[in-house]
């Protein structure tokens, strides 16, 4: 009787990874907002990959985003270097999925590395230091929370508080995106590898994306914070979805 549960449990994670990967292969295959062309999320596929990885949790959740963008970017082709890019978004989810459990250690190494190999690389001093202001808020955020889950009692991914708990990790998951793709975008030099870009050029699109990347996030969190409230209750309902507790 455990083992025939436990295939009950087993088929139903399986499929319930099959529905967010195709949900994100819907959002990621549509033509994104144009705006300031910085390029950063040309799909949609941002609105879902928070709340994926907080529902299947880290790993689950980077595999289903991972099946959902690879597709997704095969049907809505950009051009084959944003391949690389695309992998910040199953990342994006992992980092949502770890910090809704708590687990906020590997988040803030995560964080932590990135930004000192960022502000380590020689060309990075060329950039404005406010282009990545919502990174440096996301990092004080997370700082300021992880605090707070050392605490007893003031972090409960089943408290009254879960729609705000909801909004920061969809708001940490998205700039763990974002850091991803700069990552490789400027340690990496792709930005010169890939696209021929001199640092005037790089300039341009760093100032653009600051503005941009922003109201991206915004707009997941608010539509993350409303909808993921009754999607995850939902879930909760269903005894055998016990991963997310």
């Amino acid at each position: 009787m455990r083992y025939e549960w436990r295939k009950i449990k087993s088929s139903q994670f399986v499929s319930l990874v099959a529905v967010f990967a195709s949900v994100n292969i819907v959002f990621d295959s549509l033509m994104g907002l144009p705006m300031l062309g910085t390029d950063v999320w040309s799909g949609w596929v941002f609105m879902v990959a928070p709340i994926t990885g907080m529902v299947l949790g880290p790993y689950a959740g980077f595999l289903s985003t991972l099946i959902g963008v690879m597709i997704g970017h095969s049907i809505y082709f950009r051009d084959v270097y944003e391949f690389f890019f695309t992998f910040g978004a199953p990342i994006g989810a992992m980092v949502s999925g770890f910090l809704f459990r708590g687990r906020w250690k590997i988040v803030l190494i995560y964080y932590t590395a990135l930004f000192g190999i960022y502000f380590i690389t020689p060309v990075a001093w060329q950039l404005p230091l406010w282009g990545m202001w919502d990174i440096y808020l996301a990092y004080v955020i997370l700082l300021l929370f992880a605090v707070m889950m050392r605490r007893k009692g003031l972090w409960n991914s089943k408290s009254k508080g879960l729609p705000y708990i909801i909004a920061i990790c969809t708001i940490i998951g998205l700039e763990a995106d974002v850091l991803f793709r700069i990552f490789i975008f400027v340690p990496c030099q792709t930005y010169q590898l890939f696209y021929d870009l001199n640092v005037n050029a790089l300039i341009l699109r760093w100032v653009a994306g600051a503005f941009e990347t922003p109201i991206k996030v915004a707009m997941s969190t608010l539509v993350t914070a409303i909808v993921g409230l009754p999607v995850i209750k939902s879930f909760r309902k269903v005894a055998s979805l016990d991963w997310l507790q």
